[in-house]
């Protein structure tokens, strides 16, 4: 059991000091995160709890997954480590001959 933990299914009302003082009846928190938007700041409606140890961790979860929090059952569980992410860039060149599916192409 890890000691990170993954926590879903957030209101988007949730702040990291209520993660932590909730988390704490199961021991000590090292950190509590919740994910937010790049771009508008909001809340993705999840986040991350770190604990001191295994068996607090294993509490946290026991207590916490499924129980409501502001009328939505919240996910707790191990984190699973992040897996790579597939290249998002854009597609098609900006440079050379031709049309490449409506991208790039040189001058004529």
């Amino acid at each position: 059991m890890g000691k990170k933990l993954y926590v879903g299914n957030l209101p988007f009302s949730a702040t990291e000091q209520a993660l932590t003082e909730a988390f704490s009846q199961c021991g000590t928190v090292e950190s509590a995160k919740i994910i937010t938007d790049r771009d508008s700041g909001r809340s993705k409606g999840f986040g991350f709890v770190e604990m001191s140890s295994d068996a607090e961790a294993t509490d946290a979860i026991a207590k916490f997954n499924g129980t409501e929090y502001e009328g939505r059952a919240m996910t707790v569980n191990e984190a699973r480590p992040m897996e790579p992410r597939d290249n998002r860039g854009g597609g098609g060149s900006h440079r050379g001959g031709g049309n490449r599916g409506g991208f790039g192409g040189g001058r004529r």
